[in-house]
């Protein structure tokens, strides 16, 4: 009896461990925002910026100094200093009697300005009040359908972008940020890719910093940007590259071959149909082919690329009009209803894959 009795005493321990585990997670998930809000914070006052423009590590002194601001509250800057070296944004050296040095890492090198690399307006955009809205709308959604963004602003995103300036202008910002990157990611994995196309449309190319760096790469390729009149309205003139306005839900310029890039996951099956017919208009039938540069979801994957997929999945119920992140399944099936019955996936070095689609 005594032995049962102990036996039990020991399922009872474990089970209140892994419910106090439980609750430690749930509260976890409960305040991940914080890491968000911590970071946008540092973002927004250039703290990374500051330490990188000194060369080395400096005090929480030097930071505030540097902070435009009259009178920056040390105190709070601290704080939230202290979550993001606990967080390896940034590292912390103290040595014995002199002040604490931050410095950057691997991670808040990406949160530094106007540097080639960058996601610092992307983080922005991302956690703009407009954008983060949507997010509240999740349960609605599921209960009625629609449209996250709408259900919050009465209005699409892309309807929003193309009537406010400055939310058009954080947009252009950062997606640009996030292109840099990317096409770095391409250029390496396409390889060959590129090599016989004359001519390539970037189709939904925003300002053209896609297709500059393929042009920079490939100088052979006469580039044309093609967005709608209010995003190139504002394309800075790049080399070798055109612009050309236009809708791709109604026709599509000529050209070799065309590129689409993180565009597909803004829309639903049926506008991307739509979309994919047109580029397939817009090609060659015998040599013409379309490179989607998107996320194939990969159920069994377990790594840090592959779990961006799925959180980028809910980021299109939040800001698109029924987009999604699909799986190979769903893109054979998409690419085999607009006109494409042959596809080759291409791995990169990112969360994003390279899908080849031909007409024959």
């Amino acid at each position: 009896m005594s032995k049962e009795l102990s036996k039990m005493g020991e399922i009872d321990s474990m089970n209140e461990a892994a419910m106090l585990q439980g609750q430690a997670q749930v509260s976890k998930y409960m305040f991940a925002f914080v890491d968000s809000m911590a970071i946008k914070c540092a973002v927004e006052l250039r703290i990374a910026d500051i330490i990188h423009s000194h060369g080395h590590p400096i005090t929480l002194l030097q930071i505030a100094t540097n902070i435009n601001s009259s009178s920056p509250d040390i105190s709070y800057l601290s704080r939230i200093m202290r979550l993001l070296v606990r967080r390896k944004i940034l590292t912390a050296a103290t040595s014995q009697g002199e002040d604490t040095l931050y410095g950057l890492t691997p991670i808040s090198r990406w949160l530094l300005h106007d540097t080639e690399l960058s996601l610092a307006p992307m983080f922005l955009l991302e956690t703009n009040p407009i954008l983060m809205a949507s997010w509240h709308c999740f349960s609605s959604c599921v209960k009625e359908g629609g449209i996250a963004f709408k259900k919050a602003h009465g209005c699409e995103f892309f309807e929003m972008t193309s009537k406010d300036t400055e939310l058009n202008e954080s947009f252009n910002n950062g997606m640009n940020s996030v292109t840099k990157s990317i096409m770095k990611s391409i250029i390496t994995g396409y390889k060959d890719g590129f090599n016989s196309i004359t001519s390539l449309i970037d189709v939904g190319g925003g300002t053209g910093a896609a297709m500059s760096e393929i042009v920079k790469a490939y100088p052979h390729i006469k580039g044309t940007n093609f967005d709608l009149p209010h995003v190139v309205s504002t394309a800075p003139k790049y080399e070798g590259v055109s612009h050309v306005e236009g809708d791709m839900f109604r026709a599509i310029p000529p050209a070799d071959a065309v590129f689409v890039k993180w565009i597909m996951h803004d829309w639903g099956d049926e506008d991307c149909v739509k979309i994919l017919k047109n580029c397939r208009q817009a090609i060659p039938v015998q040599t013409g082919k379309v490179i989607i540069v998107d996320a194939v979801l990969k159920s069994e994957g377990d790594g840090l690329f592959d779990d961006l997929g799925f959180l980028f999945d809910l980021v299109m119920i939040a800001h698109s009009s029924g987009g999604k992140e699909r799986s190979e399944d769903e893109w054979n099936k998409l690419l085999k209803e607009a006109g494409f019955p042959h596809y080759n996936i291409i791995e990169i070095p990112s969360w994003l894959s390279i899908i080849e689609a031909y007409p024959q």
